[in-house]
């Protein structure tokens, strides 16, 4: 009985592994896409949902990226990315916040990271299949290494049809749940030229705060 135990052992961590090396493999081939758009266009919902706290929020918002550029607008903010300098304008108190950003930095977040933000500081697991609106997802399950790290899990809901992510869900050790949703995921559209070019003449009330 001993032996057989120790057998099933076995075969369940190398099941595991092998798991493990289908998710990764997943993400993977999300991030190659990902990185093979000249550009890429997202509508999207966010909710914020904590029972306890009694918090219940949602908002949606827009992004264009294209390299490392980026305009994202959400809840009312527009923060617009040219590659050196970010420029977060809102519109309710007539102010721009003019600042440069390290890139380099593990802990600055952009859009683009965003959807590759899984390719370190976590461990891998097969989760969940589900039909959604007529999309077959497979969810991959993420585990922060870091035990710091205040979120407990994130599942992350993969079109097996276009390799697409479709919706992040963050669930914090606290209890509160974060959910991201893809609306409309459009890649390689004609742009403006001056898509990613901020253009202080379309301001001219606004005051400008440039922070360094």
């Amino acid at each position: 009985m001993k032996n057989v135990a120790v057998a099933l052992l076995i075969l369940a961590g190398s099941i595991v592994s092998a798991q493990d090396k289908k998710a990764k493999d997943l993400l993977d081939e999300v991030t190659k896409k990902v990185k093979a758009y000249d550009n890429i266009s997202i509508d999207f919902k966010y909710t914020l949902n904590n029972s306890k706290e009694n918090v219940n929020q949602e908002s949606s918002g827009t992004v264009v990226m294209k390299g490392n550029q980026y305009v994202l607008s959400f809840m009312g903010v527009t923060k617009l990315y040219d590659g050196k300098k970010l420029y977060t304008i809102v519109p309710e108190d007539e102010e721009i916040s003019i600042s440069k950003v390290d890139e380099k930095d593990a802990n600055t977040i952009t859009p683009s990271k965003m959807l590759t933000f899984f390719n370190k500081g976590y461990k891998f697991y097969w989760d969940i299949q589900q039909n959604v609106k007529g999309k077959k997802l497979q969810y991959v399950k993420l585990v922060p290494d870091d035990k710091k790290d205040k979120r407990k899990e994130i599942l992350v809901g993969i079109d097996t049809a276009t390799k697409q992510i479709y919706n992040v869900i963050e669930t914090g050790k606290n209890g509160t749940k974060t959910t991201l949703v893809v609306n409309s995921f459009k890649t390689n559209q004609a742009l403006p030229k001056n898509q990613f070019t901020f253009v202080g003449s379309k301001y001219p009330n606004y005051y400008i705060n440039k922070l360094d």
